[in-house]
């Protein structure tokens, strides 16, 4: 277990906090969904109480080691200040003696924003240089930005190597809990739902999960390659030929270990992917040459929801179909509703699973949706992620 901003004093000491501030921002500058900046509210709200000098850091964007106007932090700080309802000084860089000049005239309770760290290509590179840049006049790093804890760059890895105390925030230590429970001590039965495009992309998480779940359910695009190792006509679904043969064997691995590893039944087709054109349901040996499956079938939906019924705990990553198309949205909605209805532990990852349960209504009924796309993944893959790692013990 990693320290957390719960089991240090924070009361008249300078804190530099990681934070996930990568929000998406409109032609204006504007920003167009706040999630992140309200995820890590708890924790400022805490530090600030305290009476800790708070100052945030941050990336945005791909400015790729430059400063880029358009990937300033500025409206993020403006925002910040709104949900806060006090004062949020915007730095105009996150080292230099202009930052730590604003840094030694904080009083106990102000919070500093500091500018786009990816500004800087020492970032990325996590250079020990600008890593001590960042951590001068810290007491205390928490890290608050899980999103980014797969990263072994300077503000989320190299900085603790220049502080006495690097502690996880309320949204960190919280994403552990839940991703950390679902791998350790889960509530069986244990249910694992991946989805998504690629196999390759979940190939780790699968590996992983087929030791700890009591059944595995797969939908998606990436559910072709598997029907095609099965030797299944799958027409013009999307298909991994070069991974075919990983998929064979995940199917061979199951069955050694007697996990149920669940494809889809039938399919929601269609010639090509867009709105508007003719779909119909095809059983799962059985696509038309010329038709793609892009979404899985009601008959599907009905198994996948029995199972998540009766599990004890569920983690979900990755949609079932094209959801952003209504015509192809039934299998993720359908799974979506399913999970919120489940008196499991319910875990969702990944941006287009967390975008699945918001638009079915039912983001509200999920026990922990987790801010983390890439980190949740490499997590469920049993890797350590750097951000973590390089926090202080418990």
């Amino acid at each position: 277990m990693k320290k957390s901003i719960n089991d240090v004093a924070l009361g008249g000491q300078t804190v530099f906090m990681r934070v996930d501030f990568n929000v998406p921002l409109n032609a204006e500058g504007r920003i167009t969904d706040d999630t992140r900046i309200r995820a890590s509210l708890p924790s400022i709200r805490l530090a600030l109480e305290k009476g800790a000098r708070v100052l945030l850091a941050s990336h945005l964007g791909r400015p790729k080691g430059k400063p880029k106007p358009a990937m300033s932090l500025k409206p993020a700080a403006d925002r910040l200040a709104e949900l806060l309802g006090r004062p949020v000084l915007m730095a105009p860089d996150c080292v230099g003696p202009e930052v730590a000049n604003m840094r030694s005239g904080l009083n106990d309770g102000d919070v500093l924003m500091l500018e786009n760290v990816r500004f800087h290509a020492e970032e990325e590179a996590n250079d020990a240089a600008f890593s001590a840049q960042l951590a001068e006049g810290i007491d205390i790093f928490v890290n608050d930005a899980f999103g980014s804890a797969h990263r072994a760059h300077a503000s989320t890895a190299g900085i603790t190597a220049h502080v006495k105390v690097a502690v996880s925030g309320l949204l960190m230590e919280k994403e552990l809990r839940y991703l950390g429970g679902a791998l350790e001590s889960p509530t069986r039965p244990f249910v694992a739902i991946l989805g998504g495009a690629k196999v390759s992309d979940k190939i780790g998480v699968i590996d992983n999960l087929l030791g700890k779940v009591d059944a595995l359910l797969i939908g998606g695009a990436m559910a072709y390659t598997f029907f095609r190792a099965k030797g299944y006509a799958t027409g013009r679904s999307l298909v991994e030929a070069e991974k075919v043969d990983m998929a064979a064997r995940v199917m061979k691995d199951a069955e050694s270990r007697k996990v149920p590893l669940l494809l889809p039944v039938d399919h929601v087709t269609a010639p090509e992917m867009k709105a508007g054109v003719p779909t119909k349901t095809s059983e799962a040996a059985t696509i038309d040459a010329e038709w793609m499956g892009l979404d899985i079938g009601p008959q599907s939906i009905t198994e996948f929801a029995g199972k998540i019924r009766d599990a004890g705990t569920v983690v979900w990553n990755g949609p079932m179909g094209v959801f952003e198309i209504d015509s192809f949205a039934a299998g993720t909605i359908g799974v979506a509703r399913a999970v919120a209805a489940s008196a499991a532990t319910t875990i969702v990852g990944g941006g287009d699973s967390i975008s699945a349960v918001e638009k079915a209504g039912v983001a509200d009924e999920i026990t922990h949706i987790s801010t983390g796309g890439g980190a949740s993944l490499e997590f469920l893959s049993g890797d350590k992620l750097p951000g973590v790692e390089a926090l202080n013990d418990r």
